[in-house]
């Protein structure tokens, strides 16, 4: 086996392990998730993931602080891509709706279990989580000029409230879903 298909296992071994460390911890809390049963979701034993992580925290921080970073950077590409703000708040509303839908257990996990992340892992999602929403912030500035920063700040925490809500919704189709929540949160910002 070459160290690239080796490389490529193991970065695939510890995708798999992250994805059943949101469904675990978002259906039980990561309290009363073990490494046995994060182990066992993927085929390996507790202890195998020593590998990849250096605990069951390591595992949450590797969880929470990806999905910050994607959203933060996925955020930055949308709006520099966008002709200009009201296409980029669309295209905001738009990337954020995906992502609830595609990571309602991570939603579940980061409501529950933030205060569970180690103290520099904290201190990077909160840090990745003001700049995705400062980046709100701006777009709807430029819409809204008259507007203060910090009503601004709470339209945009007021949509992502709405949007994150999808780990509660039920029974709606997908499209239909994604088509009612755009639709809210564009309302919800007042554009």
């Amino acid at each position: 086996m070459t160290d690239t298909v080796r490389a490529r296992a193991k970065a695939d071994r510890r995708e798999a392990l992250l994805d059943a460390a949101a469904s675990l911890f978002a259906e039980r809390g990561f309290t009363r998730v073990s490494l046995e049963d994060l182990g066992a979701a993927v085929g390996v034993s507790g202890p195998a993931l020593y590998r990849h992580f250096e605990g069951k925290q390591a595992v949450l921080g590797a969880l929470l602080v990806g999905v910050s970073e994607l959203l933060s950077s996925g955020g930055r590409a949308v709006v520099d891509s966008a002709r200009d703000d009201a296409a980029a708040l669309t295209a905001l509303i738009a990337f954020h709706v995906d992502f609830a839908l595609a990571n309602a257990d991570v939603i579940r996990v980061q409501d529950r279990d933030l205060d569970s992340l180690a103290e520099p892992d904290r201190h990077s999602v909160r840090a990745l989580q003001r700049s995705y929403v400062e980046l709100w912030v701006d777009v709807l500035g430029r819409l809204r000029p008259t507007e203060d920063r910090a009503s601004l700040r709470t339209r945009a925490h007021g949509a992502f409230g709405l949007i994150n809500s999808t780990p509660h919704s039920g029974g709606a189709e997908l499209a239909q879903t994604r088509a009612i929540l755009e639709r809210m949160a564009l309302a919800a910002l007042g554009s």
